[in-house]
């Protein structure tokens, strides 16, 4: 850990019509010579200042400065930065790909960023993917958006007064998380401002599936970069009064009496390809006790309905369940199935399009409950093909998880993991919203901020990945509605525990 001698706000002259200092990444080529003249088109930019490291090719484009620092994520550039300004405004460019302004884009986030006196403004831009302009909306800033990855996009408009009051607050020396604490420190004084039009084009330059992207929290080669987002987000929530110590809620197993001692639970609506695999895979697991299966089959209009009717004539552990309501998502699936007086002590989740990945899945969830007294277990899953290949990323374990600090470090992350499985009590109390996406994951934050969670470590289903997935792929807008609701859980969750400390 590093100390900083604090940074004087100096005087910014407000009259002036040079409002903005400017900072960007130096890059070879043509690339920053374009930005730059990009900038120069608006008036209220005072300083261009162009971040580079210790290299004899560095060519300024004429009237630059140049900046001897490392990248924006670094603590020590932040500081850097902060001891320049000299105007009431500071704008971030944080790519080093060509940057293209719309007409009187810098003017229009000035004149927000002063009505709203927001500590930072940011806004909607164009993406070019295969050289097609498209559309790149991003979402509001709410208490609860605490996900290192939110996208603000690319050019970042901060009052200097918050900017450098923030880096003042600065006392560790983060090598990878400096902007995600930079922001943070902003969100505790002022508002982050979503200017929802699009102000800038830029080059889209990660073409993965949003099905691929979600795993890049989990993936080992990022695992240091992760452990500082962590302490980031942990000063934040300590700062704020929303850090939760590690006392857990005792669990006591003997609360009620159970027709079987676990239920795995299957939500399912049309999936007559993956089905039975699902099934068979939970009605072969081997066990010291009674389990049974609860599938909820959510009005399928293909042949799954039949599939499931046909193995239940047969099997009488599996309990198929047709809802009487149509207005169910996963969420409530879940519910229904909870709430069934044949629902064992322990509900194990399975999803319909995966498998257990051998028949002593269940065993050893439920052993796991009795040695870690906890009232939820995650699991690990391994990403597989319909062939049963292993795909990348490979196994999904979450080990950012910790006993100390997991709950907290969960309203970080966009997911606590699987295959999951819960006290039944602790859930009919607590329940799941009834949707379709997140809802496993509000239960999880719910339930960990008074009870100890559970982990194994070992893969104990195989994830198989198919476009019918529910995230294989999604487009900006889904999966803007989709990051928007998780920020919302986490926002509600957030209030909660705000509370639980007395503030």
């Amino acid at each position: 850990m590093k100390h900083y001698c604090l940074i004087q706000i100096p005087y910014m002259n407000t009259n002036s019509e040079k409002n903005i200092t400017c900072f960007l990444p130096y890059s070879t080529g043509e690339n920053t010579k374009s930005t730059v003249k990009e900038l120069r088109l608006c008036s209220e930019i005072d300083t261009i200042y162009l971040i580079h490291k210790d290299n004899p090719n560095v060519v300024l484009p004429e009237g630059c400065i140049g900046l001897l620092a490392n990248t924006l994520q670094q603590t020590s550039t932040l500081k850097i930065l902060a001891g320049e300004i000299r105007t009431p405004y500071t704008l971030l460019y944080i790519q080093s790909l060509p940057l293209q302004l719309g007409a009187y884009a810098i003017e229009r986030m000035l004149q927000v960023a002063g009505n709203t006196k927001a500590g930072l403004v940011y806004t909607d831009c164009y993406k070019i993917r295969g050289g097609v302009q498209q559309a790149h909306p991003v979402i509001d800033y709410q208490e609860g958006s605490l996900r290192d990855d939110f996208d603000f996009g690319s050019l970042l408009l901060y009052r200097s007064d918050a900017f450098i009051e923030a880096v003042n607050a600065m006392d560790v020396d983060y090598r990878s998380a400096a902007l995600y604490d930079l922001r943070l420190k902003v969100s505790q004084k002022y508002r982050l401002f979503h200017l929802p039009e699009p102000l800038y084009t830029e080059l889209e330059t990660d073409h993965r599936s949003s099905g691929e992207k979600i795993f890049d929290y989990v993936d080992p080669k990022n695992r240091q970069v992760q452990i500082e987002m962590e302490q980031a987000c942990t000063h934040h929530l300590k700062t704020i009064g929303a850090w939760l110590k590690p006392e857990f809620t005792p669990v006591s197993f003997s609360e009620e009496r159970f027709p079987v001692e676990a239920s795995v639970v299957i939500p399912v609506r049309n999936r007559e390809k993956t089905i039975e695999d699902a099934v068979r895979s939970v009605l072969e697991q081997e066990t010291q006790f009674p389990f049974n299966l609860i599938v909820v089959d959510n009005h399928s209009t293909d042949r799954t309905t039949e599939l499931l009717q046909k193995i239940a004539a047969t099997d009488s552990r599996l309990i198929h369940i047709i809802p009487n309501r149509n207005d169910l998502g996963i969420g409530g699936c879940w519910n229904t199935a909870i709430m069934h007086p044949q629902c064992g002590k322990f509900a194990i989740q399975l999803d319909s399009d995966d498998i257990y990945i051998d028949n002593q899945v269940i065993q050893t969830v439920v052993d796991a409950f009795y040695e870690q007294n906890c009232a939820m277990i995650v699991g690990t899953y391994r990403m597989v093909n319909f062939k049963l290949e292993e795909i990348p990323p490979g196994i999904i374990d979450h080990r950012e998880w910790t006993p100390d600090n997991g709950r907290n470090n969960a309203l970080r992350i966009n997911g606590l993991g699987a295959p999951r499985a819960f006290y039944t009590p602790v859930l009919r109390k607590i329940k799941l919203p009834n949707t379709s996406y997140g809802e496993d994951y509000a239960a999880g934050l719910s339930i960990s901020s008074r009870y100890r969670i559970g982990r194994i470590y070992k893969p104990l289903y195989l994830c198989r990945r198919w476009d019918d997935n529910s995230d294989a792929s999604l487009d900006i807008h889904k999966q803007n509605a989709h990051n928007s609701y998780k920020d919302r859980i986490r926002t509600i969750e957030l209030l909660a525990r705000k509370r639980l400390n007395g503030d």
